[in-house]
């Protein structure tokens, strides 16, 4: 399997899962997930955000050499939400719980496509 198909199937994943899985991880695992209890508008604004992220990540796994700025965007933006989020998690023991929940599963994903998104086109 080629660095390209690997990133292709990489790109498929993750977009699927912030399409369809930010919103039902905040409500069903909200220890790890929901950081604003009772406000529900700031969890749909969030799922709103990645999903749309998610959507073009799927339209970018059809070339993803030719979308880079937007993977590495996918990478930078979300070691620094997972950055962010483990400060505020370390600074407040109530929030602890992030740092096996969210903060995490953003790390996954900038580790993953890092190793997997060239840093510049292979034809460039």
């Amino acid at each position: 399997m080629t660095r390209e198909q690997r990133l292709r199937i990489a790109l498929i994943v993750v977009g699927s899962i912030l399409v369809a899985g930010v919103y039902p991880l905040v409500n069903l695992w909200q220890a790890g997930f929901r950081w604003q209890p009772g406000q529900p508008e700031y969890e749909q604004m969030i799922a709103a955000v990645y999903a749309v992220l998610g959507i073009f990540l799927i339209r970018a796994s059809r070339a993803p050499f030719k979308h880079l700025s937007l993977i590495w965007f996918t990478v930078w933006s979300s070691m620094t939400h997972a950055g962010v989020m483990a400060v505020h998690a370390l600074m407040d023991s109530s929030q602890r719980v992030h740092l096996v929940g969210d903060v995490p599963a953003l790390g996954i994903v900038a580790a993953v496509l890092t190793v997997l998104t060239p840093r510049h086109s292979p034809t460039s």
